[in-house]
């Protein structure tokens, strides 16, 4: 990977880590102060909302700050290597919680009247194609536990080879 392209997702990662903590710091106090003002009958959906939202923020960072160190290790050439997946487990992990936690705010929607059925329906939509990511991180971590067994067999091969050198 060139020096170009990991700078320019490091900036990329950088305004998005900038823009989440932004929104945990400004924004979801200012939604929650625009919550209060709820109908009564809506009132209970204040907390789980807010909740919900300030984990799926989490659950971004945790994302971007898992890829920061991937990248990391692409530029040191270490990414074929067993600490590597501790790092594709952690964003798999983030993003089927990111996934559940839509699938919960549908939930915590779906009863009443807070909102049409169509929305809760688009979001059962939105938590089937986080999923979706999620099989794709899953199939990326295979990939790569089958670069790290070449590059072991590799290595291996070539000890041998020197060996009969």
């Amino acid at each position: 990977m060139g020096k170009l392209t990991v700078l320019a997702l490091r900036v990329v990662l950088v305004v998005l880590l900038a823009g989440s903590v932004f929104v945990q710091a400004v924004m979801v106090p200012l939604l929650a102060e625009d919550l209060k003002g709820l109908d009564t009958d809506f009132a209970h959906l204040r907390t789980p909302f807010l909740v919900i939202t300030v984990l799926g923020v989490v659950t971004v960072q945790v994302v971007l700050v898992c890829v920061w160190r991937l990248v990391t290790m692409v530029r040191r050439g270490t990414v074929f290597s067993d600490a590597a997946f501790r790092y594709v487990d952690v964003v798999l992990g983030a993003v089927v919680a990111a996934a559940l936690l839509v699938f919960a705010l549908g939930v915590v929607l779906a009863p009443g009247e807070a909102v049409a059925p169509g929305a809760v329906l688009l979001l059962g939509g939105v938590g089937v194609a986080v999923l979706g990511v999620a099989l794709i991180v899953l199939v990326l971590r295979m990939l790569l536990a089958q670069a790290v067994a070449r590059d072991v067999e590799a290595a291996r091969m070539r000890a041998e080879l020197d060996e009969v050198i």
